[in-house]
């Protein structure tokens, strides 16, 4: 029986094989460095997520407008959105980012397991800022050459996030170019959430990169914890999706610091 990581990099597989990342169209990333964003950011820089669904939730919220939402983030003060374009778990699509791209100024970060090329060839199509990849899959040899991606990613004007769970994970991370590295709270072979991942690893830390924390994050209150534990950013999804007020869910959580 295959472990959910293999799941999601067959499930990548499957969506370039059926031609999901074949893009028609070239739109403009937002040209804003994420990076400068979350470091001089007087509040708490969220990134917000647009997910409909989850491999660990299943459904978050009926399928709508990703315009709409994405628009009421902005306006509660997001720093930058998230949004998937993984079709199989969790109803995403480049259609959506696409249309959101269309609509939004702020930095945008294509949400997706992506294990080859022709995925950060759509990145750039679609306008993407940011592509992710997760370092746990290099580290376990389930996708090679990790630093090939990342430079491709550069040399095709489109940064990376790369996003670890364990402290060797992050280590590993923290050695290539990443433009950011993002502390997965969640463990993706139980899918079960500790925010403390991101306490534990940090406190071994040194690293100079710009760390997020990502996953389980749901009150203000985390928010100040991972702060105060040396998280500069802060990507929510479900929390959000979740709730009815997401302009008003946004701004909650913006203005925990």
């Amino acid at each position: 029986m295959e472990n959910i990581l293999e799941k999601l990099v067959n499930n990548s597989r499957k969506a370039i094989d059926e031609g999901v990342y074949e893009i028609n169209e070239t739109l403009p990333n937002s040209g804003v460095d994420l990076g400068d964003v979350i470091i001089n950011s007087q509040h708490a820089p969220l990134i917000t997520e647009v997910k409909f669904s989850s491999p660990a939730l299943g459904n978050i919220r009926k399928i709508s407008d990703p315009i709409e939402i994405a628009v009421q983030m902005v306006n509660g003060g997001a720093s930058a959105l998230s949004v998937l374009t993984q079709p199989f778990l969790f109803d995403g699509s480049p259609e959506f980012f696409m249309k959101v791209r269309k609509v939004v100024e702020i930095p945008m970060l294509m949400k997706d397991i992506t294990i080859d090329k022709i995925q950060i060839d759509a990145a750039k199509k679609i306008g993407a800022d940011y592509f992710l990849l997760i370092q746990s899959l290099f580290d376990k040899k389930m996708v090679l050459e990790m630093d090939e991606l990342i430079e491709y990613g550069h040399k095709n004007g489109v940064k990376v996030i790369v996003e670890a769970h364990t402290s060797e994970e992050f280590e590993n991370a923290c050695k290539t170019n990443a433009d950011i590295v993002g502390i997965n709270n969640r463990n993706l072979d139980t899918l079960k959430i500790d925010l403390n991942t991101t306490k534990k690893i940090l406190e071994k830390s040194n690293s100079s990169k710009i760390i997020i924390s990502e996953s389980g994050i749901e009150s203000k209150e985390d928010i100040r914890f991972l702060h105060k534990c040396g998280a500069r950013g802060y990507l929510v999804g479900t929390a959000i999706m979740k709730n009815e007020n997401i302009e008003q869910t946004v701004r909650g959580l913006v203005n925990s610091i």
